[in-house]
């Protein structure tokens, strides 16, 4: 895994999400997103959560890593099968914070999350990286049915680049 690359593009999402959420007016910032149930402030939020979510995620592979094979695979199809539970929290999650936290809020919680994140790349080894579990693949378009922690840390970018197009801001191209 080139780590550097990780980096850059954790630090493209974060500059980009400065970008997106400072050159927004409030009228952008409540348009209904492009795909989504969500406005665009909301949908930011959800694009945020992608990043906060990996701690879970690293903690998942490193747990079923060390289990048998079809313990990780039996966890991932128990997941898929609450897709509908997880869909409706995953919703109001965003859509509550996406509507409480302002922008300034937003914009320091990406710095946090990613500069943590950075730090526990950093700290990851080789072999570290090449553990794995499976995963829902029905809760998410960029999760693969087998990740390794590698693609864990590339996940929040996907899953940003993901949802930026899905965006109807007039800076978002």
């Amino acid at each position: 895994m080139d780590k550097q690359a990780v980096h850059d593009d954790m630090e493209r999402a974060r500059v980009s999400s400065h970008r997106l959420l400072s050159a927004a007016t409030d009228a952008d910032l409540h348009k209904p997103s492009n795909g989504t149930r969500w406005n665009n402030r909301q949908l930011l939020f959800h694009m945020l959560l992608g990043y906060l979510i990996i701690r879970a995620l690293v903690i998942l592979v490193k747990v079923f890593d060390r289990l048998p094979s079809g313990a990780g695979r039996g966890f991932a199809r128990a997941l898929n099968a609450a897709t509908t539970p997880f869909d409706l929290v995953n919703y109001a999650g965003a859509y509550l914070d996406g509507t409480v936290l302002n922008r300034k809020q937003m914009a320091s919680r990406v710095d946090r999350v990613i500069a943590a994140l950075h730090r526990r790349l950093d700290a990851e080894t080789e072999a570290d990286l090449a553990c794995g579990t499976h995963y829902p693949t029905r809760w998410d378009p960029c999760f693969q049915e087998f990740m390794t922690l590698a693609d864990v840390y590339r996940f929040p970018t996907q899953h940003f680049d993901f949802h930026r197009r899905q965006l109807t801001l007039d800076n978002a191209s």
